[in-house]
């Protein structure tokens, strides 16, 4: 799978993920940094990436222009956790996951489970 790490999160994520067999960059990667969240979402719609992120900016910005994509991963909760540990939480969840995020989804990662939206947002 294709992945775009967001800026809020290190860019050990991004290694990680690669490390483990997916594509991944982080937006430092890209020289985006700093960019808006719009751009952001321009690069991953671009390079057909879904994006890992703990800005929930981006389900507002999705839900606002009834895009069906990106996908997004949220990961606002577990934002404390250590890039090791937060990696191997999306690998542990990626094949459930996968099939809704290939099609437009928004996967919210909390402590308690995962809650994944249907892109358009409605």
């Amino acid at each position: 799978m294709n992945f775009l790490v967001d800026e809020n999160l290190s860019p050990r994520v991004a290694e990680l993920l690669t490390k483990a067999g997916h594509n991944a960059v982080h937006v430092r990667d890209l020289q985006a940094t700093s960019a808006p969240d719009t751009t952001i979402m321009e690069l991953a719609v671009a390079d057909g990436r879904v994006i890992i992120s703990a800005d929930t900016d981006f389900g507002a910005l999705l839900a606002y222009a009834r895009a069906t994509e990106p996908s997004v991963i949220l990961v606002r909760e577990l934002v404390e956790l250590r890039p090791p540990d937060l990696v191997n939480i999306i690998l542990a969840n990626l094949e459930v996951l996968e099939r809704h995020l290939q099609t437009g989804a928004i996967a919210a990662f909390t402590k308690g489970g995962i809650r994944v939206r249907v892109l358009p947002l409605r």
